[in-house]
């Protein structure tokens, strides 16, 4: 999947490696980075347990306080968006694409101040380091 132009403040990203194999890349980066891992969304795997299916998709929830917390202070709606989060899917083709919210649009959206933006930056860092 070719990078996705971010006009609904969505970037993405193709990643080599399969769903799985991307998340736990994500996960050894975030421990390694001394970042919070808060919550893995298996979307799939609950779709799976309700009798559904869906091609392999996952969102993985993290942060750190240090970051956040002063985007949050600044603009407490921006809590809605916050924790930060990756999510990891393959489409029909079998593609694996990792996709984040830009940091431009979450400060267009929640009128996060520019001195800030650098807090909220760090999925784009992660998602280019898992996806190579």
């Amino acid at each position: 999947m070719p990078q996705a132009e971010p006009s609904n403040g969505i970037a993405s990203i193709s990643s080599p490696h399969s769903v799985d194999k991307t998340v736990r890349r994500l996960e050894e980066l975030l421990r390694a980075k001394n970042i919070t891992l808060f919550a893995i969304v298996d979307h799939s795997g609950e779709a799976e347990k309700a009798g559904l299916q869906m091609r392999p998709t996952k969102l993985v929830m993290f942060g750190n306080p240090t970051a956040g917390t002063p985007v949050m202070i600044a603009e407490p709606f921006a809590a809605i968006d916050l924790p930060l989060k990756i999510l990891i899917a393959e489409d029909a083709n079998g593609a694996v694409s990792v996709s984040w919210n830009t940091p431009a649009y979450l400060g267009e959206r929640h009128g996060i101040p520019d001195p800030l933006l650098q807090n909220i930056g760090a999925a784009e860092i992660l998602a280019r380091a898992i996806a190579s």
